[in-house]
């Protein structure tokens, strides 16, 4: 058994040019509703989103895009899938054999974020109870997606989250501004917000938030 930390990857914009690619993609499609391109500049695209941000106009920025890779728990992409307008992969346990030499042949779990440490005890005895049952399963000829079934929602799992700029600001809304979230889901998207709004200011600065 092995216990890892949540975290997050930015696959793409991985650089400065990859979001200054997508910011000018956004303008030309904007300006496209005004007639405007005329006034597009190495150095228009900003101030243009800029007010297009302020005036809600938030259609404009679905031209946009970023990629994340997650590694949480299964309970937390839960939520995440939930979310509409999103391109998902994730790792799949019907074919991940975790008893395998390539998953060092143990399950690995998160740990919840806010649990106390009386409970942990008794949290860390489950999952280990579990994986043992997993491997048993699977050492009696059970399949990967069989026994499955009795591993609990904070197995690690990875997925990757493809969604327009506009969906990624409903995103951080909902799962890191809003204190009603899910602590283990604020804990892996707040890091995600603060570092998209240092960024990229004109398309995620929607205030600090209130931890």
């Amino acid at each position: 058994m092995r216990i890892v930390k949540q975290g997050y990857e930015i696959s793409y914009p991985q650089n400065s040019e990859d979001w200054s690619r997508e910011l000018k993609l956004i303008e030309s499609a904007g300006r496209t509703a005004y007639k405007s391109e005329d006034l597009i500049t190495d150095n228009s695209a900003v101030p243009f989103i800029k007010k297009i941000v302020e005036r809600d106009h938030l259609a404009v920025i679905e031209f946009g895009n970023m990629i994340v890779r997650f590694i949480t728990d299964r309970g937390i992409t839960h939520e995440i899938v939930r979310h509409r307008l999103c391109s998902f992969i994730q790792e799949s346990t019907r074919y991940c054999n975790y008893s395998k030499d390539k998953f060092g042949n143990e399950v690995t779990f998160i740990c919840p974020v806010d649990i106390p440490e009386g409970e942990a005890l008794i949290w860390e005895l489950s999952c280990k109870e579990a994986e043992s049952k997993y491997f048993e399963m699977i050492a009696h000829g059970s399949t990967p997606q069989r026994a499955r079934s009795i591993l609990p929602n904070s197995t690690k799992t990875e997925i990757v989250v493809k969604a327009n700029f506009r969906e990624w600001r409903h995103i951080f809304k909902l799962r890191a501004i809003s204190k009603a979230a899910h602590p283990d889901m604020r804990a892996l998207m707040i890091p995600l917000y603060e570092r998209c709004r240092e960024l990229c200011p004109v398309i995620f600065d929607m205030g600090e938030v209130e931890k």
